[in-house]
């Protein structure tokens, strides 16, 4: 007789494991444990998966995409906009920085939640992790052809994904990258010699489960395809050592609607459509995703219409412990796991999943802007120079007093009174409203973005996707559509009496696709400082267009800037 089917087997390790959870409560005392009811059915709500709404607000489709329209739709043909008619020549303008526009409140408590997976799931530690990473990438010369990179600069290292299937994922978009540097000052995690590399990529395939939109699949249907459901945030750790890589899924923790705890995808919106996409049910809908970073325990990613949602690398499940996917295996909670099914995700029917992902990791706390929304529209990325400020990208500077970076993503072709804006927030605040030690946290230094300069006959300082500052100065990377972006450097001056950035005339050709910033100090592996980033564009996009991760000299930014 053959083995049974991997269906069986489930069938029967669910029954086991329903007797088992039966067996240890007061009535199994005085029934026999053949006789006792099978396990509660623990199925989601018809036509949602039960997760309450968690209270974020929502956020454009087309957040950070340069082809986004002023009402926030994308030409079918992905043709360039048209220059803007503002003109942006002329002295340096004065624009508002407001440190207190970007206050944040630490929001509600997730530990009790967390504490609940924790006890109900495996758990595994980063170092094992990255251990146990299983996909390969390429490195340097490997990656071939470098054409989506600028004249100006020359690269120090070049990493490339998997190239099967993550170099040319439509669902996944690289967006945020931090790393080791960021997370101890030392660069050494624990006794691992793997200098992790850390990129969050966000789920395309918007709006997801509920999604019921013409010539679009229906997510809620089993024929629909796992790509279908709106996964939200994956993060990417690299181990330099081995060349290895390994995806963990970031989840939301809550309470399902048979009281047991369960974890979804990351949404700034909970779906709940069962016939039709409506303004009043609306569709699921993924966050960005566009800034990350790693500090000590607590991974902090930005969550553009919020604030910023922060993880626990303490606090990573493990679904697949014996590494054998073909076979389910038991959790703590007496339940089992199953990583081969890709369109579920949480606990379902007393089975948990993850998307067919091996780690999960849950959302210990929130950091929630406090500052009320400009009234002006932000469908087509469009800023202001007051009111709440959009978390599009963040980074650490380590080159004085830690303190972490945010700045706004904006096109300034469609509107608004702003380029964009950054702020910094001490380290110590932002981990004393984690850790619950403080309410709030607040910004201690705010700027706008330059005004003057011209670019392809648009504004030069806008549709920024990243900043970071070193030893004093700043950094952004400016994104073109389908064409190289371009590295750019600004200064706090004094000017009318108002200190501002204002930025180099030198402009750096950068890659097709420019995204996120992170320095590499080289203080644990003696390499002289690097300033790393990524390409987000698939080959699909364009001929030239390419996804990799890469680092410059540090020096040699700083001396192809002239300062």
């Amino acid at each position: 007789m053959g083995m049974p089917s991997r269906r069986t087997r489930l069938a029967v390790c669910a029954v086991l494991a329903g007797g088992l959870f039966t067996a240890l409560t007061p009535a199994a005392v005085a029934t026999p444990v053949q006789a006792a009811p099978a396990a509660a059915a623990d199925d989601p709500v018809p036509g949602h998966e039960g997760m309450p709404d968690d209270g974020f607000s929502d956020e454009p489709e087309g957040e950070q995409d340069d082809f986004a329209g002023p009402d926030g739709s994308t030409p079918a043909s992905g043709a360039a906009q048209a220059p803007s008619a503002r003109s942006t020549a002329g002295a340096l303008a004065v624009v508002p920085g407001r440190a207190s526009d970007f206050a944040l409140a630490a929001g509600g408590d997730l530990t009790g939640m967390v504490d609940k997976l924790y006890k109900a799931l495996p758990t595994q530690g980063l170092t094992a992790l990255m251990e146990q990473a299983n996909r390969d990438s390429l490195w340097n010369s490997a990656c071939g052809t470098t054409g989506i990179y600028g004249s100006d600069l020359g690269n120090h290292a070049r990493v490339c994904w998997q190239s099967k299937d993550d170099a040319i994922s439509t669902e996944w978009i690289p967006q945020a990258i931090t790393g080791v540097s960021d997370a101890q000052e030392d660069e050494n995690w624990g006794d691992s010699d793997s200098d992790p590399i850390a990129v969050a990529s966000y789920d395309n395939e918007n709006p997801g489960r509920s999604n019921y939109a013409s010539g679009r699949d229906n997510c809620v249907q089993s024929s629909a395809s796992d790509a279908c459901n709106e996964k939200g945030i994956r993060v990417s750790f690299f181990n330099k050592t081995t060349g290895k890589y390994r995806h963990v899924l970031l989840a939301w923790p809550y309470v399902n609607s048979k009281d047991h705890i369960s974890f979804d995808a990351l949404h700034a919106r909970e779906g709940k459509c069962t016939s039709s996409v409506t303004a009043s049910c609306a569709a699921q809908n993924g966050i960005h995703a566009g800034g990350m970073v790693w500090y000590g325990n607590y991974l902090y990613v930005a969550d553009t219409a919020n604030g910023m949602r922060v993880f626990d690398l303490r606090r990573i499940m493990d679904l697949n412990p014996d590494n054998d996917t073909s076979v389910n295996d038991p959790t703590p909670d007496g339940l089992v796991s199953d990583v081969e099914n890709k369109k579920q995700v949480g606990r379902q029917n007393n089975v948990w999943y993850a998307y067919g992902y091996r780690y999960v990791m849950p959302q210990v706390a929130t950091l929630k802007f406090t500052t009320a929304k400009n009234t002006g529209t932000t469908a087509g990325n469009q800023c202001y120079s007051t009111g709440r400020p959009k978390a599009s990208y963040i980074s650490l500077d380590r080159t004085g007093t830690d303190h972490l970076v945010l700045g706004e993503y904006c096109n300034y072709n469609n509107g608004g009174t702003s380029h964009g804006r950054v702020g910094t927030y001490p380290m110590t605040a932002l981990t004393g409203a984690v850790e619950g030690t403080q309410a709030t946290a607040a910004a201690d230094l705010a700027y706008g973005l330059p005004e003057a300069g011209t670019f392809g006959k648009e504004a030069l300082w806008h549709k920024i996707q990243g900043v970071t500052r070193y030893e004093g100065k700043w950094y952004f990377h400016r994104s073109n559509g389908y064409d190289n972006g371009r590295l750019l450097q600004a200064t706090p001056q004094t000017v009318d009496g108002t200190s501002q950035l204002v930025g180099n005339p030198k402009i750096l050709e950068s890659s097709y696709g420019p995204e996120d910033l992170y320095i590499e100090h080289g203080r644990g592996n003696g390499v002289a400082p690097q300033l790393w980033s990524l390409s987000e564009h698939a080959p699909s996009k364009c001929g030239v267009c390419k996804r990799e991760l890469y680092s410059y000299g540090m020096s040699e930014v700083i001396s192809a800037f002239g300062s």
